[in-house]
């Protein structure tokens, strides 16, 4: 939730203050006392806000079961809160800042540089596979506007983490975590490559400056294989965006809009997966969802051979 941005306009270049905080000072600094000394305020335009509450980081740090040769990236790393912990812990610290001034001041508001790797980037952009070859874990405070994209990209990613410990508005976490009836492409999505729990509700009070929404901190253990028989997770994906993509519709419409299909072929597929046509997106489950990407798959290769003949 730290520093993604909407782009801002460009600015006068910051001047680093004389007598930054020694990380011991740190220790003891609000983010509020931080940003003063620092002759900096949270700015709008990049949506900060930055945790405050230190029994939070450290129920974030334990649920993300760190070891000392753990790679981690954290997205948004902002003052670097999570940073200090991160870096006492583990190997390597692999931390994407978009805002200018904080990927700037970083490297000077934590004890040691020499396992920390930063990045000025735009997360949404950043390159997964070049930073890790082999797999990592993800701790961070999510901007909470690229939330969706954010966990998209690192779970479709050629290198996938191990576990993600993040910190995302309440209502996502609520919608990743939806049972049949209220879910959404976000929580099928999620719920096809990893198990998620939730690790701790997280009130508005826990960040300066508080935002208008409270916080949970969800835990995702990425499987090794998916809970349901598919070959192809991502092509699955293509079908359940379909199934979403008008979402107030009868599932029979909603898909008939959001992939090809012969005359006819629709209801032969829902027929085909057990599927009564007037249901709604939401309300299956993720082994249907499965059961209909199978049959998606099978019919279609008869469809396209009676198309040719």
């Amino acid at each position: 939730m730290n520093s993604q941005p909407n782009r801002p306009r460009p600015e006068a270049p910051y001047v680093m203050p004389v007598g930054i905080p020694s990380p011991e000072e740190l220790e003891n600094l609000t983010p509020r006392a931080l940003l003063k000394r620092l002759h900096l305020s949270a700015r709008k335009g990049f949506s900060q806000s930055f945790l405050t509450d230190s029994y939070v980081v450290k129920e974030i740090l334990e649920a993300a079961d760190l070891q000392q040769d753990d790679q981690v990236l954290e997205v948004g790393p902002g003052l670097g809160v999570l940073t200090r912990g991160l870096l006492k812990r583990v190997a390597r610290v692999v931390a994407v800042e978009f805002d200018p001034i904080l990927a700037q001041l970083l490297p000077r508001l934590v004890a040691t540089t020499d396992r920390l790797e930063l990045h000025h980037a735009d997360f949404l952009d950043f390159d997964l596979t070049s930073a890790f070859p082999k797999p990592y874990k993800v701790v961070a405070n999510l901007p909470y506007h690229i939330t969706s994209p954010a966990i998209r990209k690192l779970l479709t990613a050629d290198t996938k983490p191990r576990l993600m410990v993040v910190m995302v508005q309440k209502e996502v976490a609520d919608r990743i975590a939806a049972k049949p009836g209220e879910t959404s492409l976000l929580s099928i999505m999620v719920q096809l490559y990893s198990r998620v729990s939730a690790v701790v509700q997280v009130q508005a009070t826990a960040f300066y400056p508080a935002p208008k929404v409270d916080s949970t901190v969800l835990k995702m253990e990425l499987y090794d294989r998916p809970p349901v028989d598919i070959d192809d997770p991502e092509a699955m994906l293509k079908i359940v965006a379909a199934g979403f993509s008008r979402r107030r519709k009868q599932l029979h419409n909603s898909l008939a809009e959001g992939l090809w299909f012969p005359p006819g072929g629709v209801m032969e597929l829902l027929q085909s997966a057990g599927i009564d046509p007037a249901r709604r997106a939401q309300t299956l489950t993720l082994e249907e969802w499965a059961e209909l990407y199978r049959c998606y798959q099978r019919l279609k290769g008869v469809w396209q051979l009676e198309e040719t003949q």
